[in-house]
């Protein structure tokens, strides 16, 4: 946030045990896998699916999901602007944390603003971040609205509610970007698990 302390008197701690060595051990790389979208585009179905898939190659990996998150790390968090930048700052470190420990994070996060994920893509090693635009209309986000949140934001019930009161801004040029508002989930995770093959991140 901007008003956050900033720590000094601070060193890093190199560590004998390397990522490269945490790697070897798990037999794959480390990466970020961020999926963006407005609530409702199956950013969380989709992680979540994507994580049984890898889990099942052998793969460790682990989901950062945004509502779970909340609860916790960022509970302190509103949904302000200058919220929902430090939401994303905290996330970042997270995930990339996670990675250096030779994990693929997977992150599902609406993550409404392209210089908070490009913060997070800058923190890392180019091809260590990947991000995965789940596209789909606002029309048929709604229509899956099991918790009736665009319905109370469409009624003034819920302040700066993204795609209603709140931006979100689309990824330019994502890694991925899967139609998930017409393709079946399966077809979502193939999609993703090609690209992680191609690059390297997922066993064949």
């Amino acid at each position: 946030m901007s008003n956050q302390a900033i720590s000094t008197n601070v060193v890093w701690h190199q560590a004998t045990v390397t990522r490269a060595r945490r790697e070897l051990q798990n037999g794959h790389r480390g990466a970020i896998i961020w999926f963006t979208g407005l609530s409702g585009s199956g950013k969380s179905t989709l992680a979540h699916a994507l994580e049984e898939s890898l889990h099942q190659k052998g793969c460790r990996t682990f989901v950062l999901d945004g509502d779970n998150v909340r609860h916790g790390l960022c509970g302190d968090l509103g949904f302000s602007s200058v919220d929902r930048v430090e939401n994303i700052r905290r996330i970042g470190e997270m995930a990339k944390l996670f990675m250096e420990a030779g994990i693929i994070v997977l992150t599902a996060f609406i993550s409404p603003y392209r210089t908070d994920r490009e913060r997070v893509r800058a923190m890392v090693k180019e091809g260590d971040f990947i991000e995965v635009y789940c596209d789909s209309s606002l029309e048929v986000c709604e229509s899956r609205d099991v918790k009736g949140m665009y319905k109370k934001a469409r009624s003034g019930l819920i302040s700066e509610f993204t795609g209603i009161s709140s931006p979100y801004e689309a990824p330019e040029h994502p890694e991925l970007d899967i139609n998930t508002g017409l393709l079946n989930l399966e077809d979502c995770v193939q999609q993703v698990i090609t690209e992680m093959i191609l690059r390297g991140l997922a066993p064949v």
